[in-house]
């Protein structure tokens, strides 16, 4: 997959199903460029090393947006409040 993802669609779900979670969509709106890493997952911070000392990705946790229309979506949440990627459940094969 080459194009990138509608970060606003993103957004208004986040809106939608996790309203006092702000911090989320603070966090979408300043995700800076990013690419497919797999068919179904959308990385902002590169996963090498994730949780090691001197690691940008540092997990702090994950956000499951469970969506009938636009289908189910997990949100990597970083300690540094970043978004580590995005992750489309839809999208899986089985």
């Amino acid at each position: 997959m080459n194009e990138k993802i509608k970060i606003e669609e993103i957004i208004k779900l986040v809106k939608e199903f996790e309203p006092v979670r702000q911090d989320i969509n603070l966090a979408l709106q300043n995700c800076k460029e990013g690419n497919w890493s797999s068919k179904v997952y959308y990385k902002f911070v590169d996963s090498i090393n994730a949780n090691q000392i001197g690691s940008e990705w540092q997990h702090e946790e994950c956000i499951v947006i469970e969506s009938k229309k636009e289908g189910d979506i997990v949100i990597d949440l970083l300690k540094d409040g970043k978004i580590g990627g995005i992750e489309f459940i839809n999208l899986i094969e089985d």
